[in-house]
């Protein structure tokens, strides 16, 4: 048995990939990126985990023995799942690993542009604070969370996270679901307009698919209040980047938090990375997911699907 990693520092240097040792020979390759470059290292294997790499007919049809493709994430469209299918290839992914990881970041970038934490560090660390008189600063007015309206766009594993610690801060959480198909009575469902019209802060935690793709555009923006925080820690293109510059540079709402853009890494001529100030705009580089607690889990949640497939009992099957 012959097992490809191709992205192993997709879950960090840190954290160990042994476990996988168990199967049989393992080779790890850094990173994989295009198509060429996948179909050539997995050529003779059986297994692949994979994070990003593109894995359809092209990358695949000369890997005839891969039995199995398992991934560093929960994500999987970077995986021709109709192919697989075709060609009798198990696709698994792993669910909940990082739904702490994420909520967490969540509200870090919100307080950081709420309360405009950029600022006041500097203020402190330039020398202002120690130069003044008086013991306190406030020249950058924020507001509480408690009493705020928190809209939620996407209300899975980390949506229900968020609202629940949302709830915790006073807030009163609505959502909207993309597909109308939601179950969940926990908290105020309304539809997409009023949830831009209401909302304090709006996080998105849903996945890309055609429905959610440019879903956040300069129209939706537009309707929000102008008080209103945007965080973004699903998928890049949920937002519209050129919609949401325009938006923050003419002042339609107050802030924005994002973890992902609509290419990663980002591409310099995204308008985006124009906006200096991080008391209007803060961006991470899609590390949402990432806390050590979650790559670990990522990588042993990889580890049991390898081993439940080998059992015949696969989990986490996407096809």
């Amino acid at each position: 048995m012959k097992v490809v990693i191709l992205e192993r520092n997709s879950v960090g240097t840190d954290i160990s990939i042994d476990g996988f040792n168990k199967f049989g020979e393992v080779v790890a390759y850094p990173n994989t990126v295009g198509e060429e470059e996948v179909a050539e290292r997995i050529k003779d294997a059986d297994i692949v985990i994979a994070n990003k790499a593109p894995l359809n007919e092209k990358s695949l049809k000369d890997a005839p023995n891969v039995k199995l493709i398992s991934e560093f994430a929960t994500g999987f469209d970077n995986i021709d799942t109709a192919y697989c299918k075709q060609r009798g290839i198990t696709v698994c992914n792993v669910r909940g690993y990082s739904t702490d990881a994420v909520a967490q970041h969540t509200f870090a970038m919100t307080f950081y542009v709420l309360e405009k934490l950029r600022h006041y560090d500097e203020y402190v660390k330039g020398g202002a604070y120690t130069s003044q008189s008086r013991f306190s600063n406030f020249d950058k007015p924020f507001t509480e969370l408690n009493g705020k309206t928190w809209g939620i766009i996407g209300m899975g594993n980390i949506g229900q996270k968020v609202a629940k610690i949302a709830t915790a801060f006073g807030c009163k959480v609505i959502f909207h679901s993309v597909t109308g198909n939601s179950k969940i009575t926990e908290y105020e469902q309304v539809s997409f307009d009023e949830l831009l019209e209401r909302s304090d802060f709006l996080s998105l935690h849903c996945p890309l698919s055609d429905i959610t793709r440019g879903l956040i555009d300069y129209k939706a923006l537009s309707k929000m209040k102008k008080t209103a925080i945007l965080i973004n820690v699903a998928r890049g293109p949920v937002v519209s980047d050129n919609d949401l510059a325009r938006a923050l540079n003419e002042d339609l709402i107050a802030g924005a938090g994002l973890d992902v853009t609509s290419t990663e890494p980002m591409k310099e001529s995204n308008p985006l990375s124009k906006i200096m100030d991080s008391d209007k705009l803060i961006i991470t580089p899609h590390l949402a997911w990432a806390s050590t607690e979650a790559r670990i889990r990522c990588v042993e949640e990889n580890i049991m699907n390898v081993e439940a497939f080998i059992s015949e009992k696969p989990r986490n099957v996407i096809v």
